[in-house]
């Protein structure tokens, strides 16, 4: 079975949350009773709450028919929770905080195999190969937000490397 993985882009603050579309994908090929794991480790301490509350409530707005279950992963637990799960939710925030808090766990390709993965902005970054961060101006392993009419920064690393440019509030679905 293939790994779905349902990109998005981010939302402006102002403007508000992530929209029904990014949730009713990571849900679509789910089970009627789907165990969904929030993944946190990308925000701050002090917005997880927020976060947590409006991810939670939007997969259930848009959990359909179905029923679903939801915990929130833990740093301590992270691969028994990742196996417990059928849907797995990346929150964005800081990139690089994401990736200092996964690089100790192994071979999370082979734990996400069959799985619907999702991610928003810092969420997304850390499931590609590289990504660049215009804040850091580095290029790093994930994928980049784009703004039109900005170079791509990894043509130089890899020429032949595909690359997908994700803008705010846009959803993309790939299977692996």
């Amino acid at each position: 079975m293939n790994t779905k993985f349902v990109l998005h882009g981010g939302f402006n603050k102002e403007i508000g949350f992530i929209k029904d579309e990014f949730f009713q994908e990571m849900l679509k090929d789910a089970p009627k009773n789907a165990k969904v794991l929030l993944v946190y480790f990308a925000e701050s301490e002090e917005m997880r709450p927020v976060r947590t509350k409006q991810g939670i409530s939007q997969f259930e707005k848009n959990k359909g028919s179905g029923n679903i279950e939801t915990r929130i992963a833990s740093q301590n637990t992270f691969i028994k929770d990742c196996k417990w799960a059928d849907v797995i939710f990346f929150s964005g925030g800081r990139t690089m905080r994401l990736m200092e808090a996964l690089k100790k766990y192994a071979d999370l390709d082979e734990v996400f195999k069959g799985k619907t993965i999702g991610g928003d902005s810092a969420g997304a970054n850390f499931l590609g190969r590289y990504f660049y961060s215009k804040g850091l101006q580095e290029v790093g392993e994930g994928l980049e937000n784009y703004i039109d009419g900005a170079p791509n920064p990894l043509s130089d690393i890899e020429p032949n490397l595909e690359t997908l440019f994700l803008r705010e509030y846009e959803t993309v679905v790939k299977f692996c």
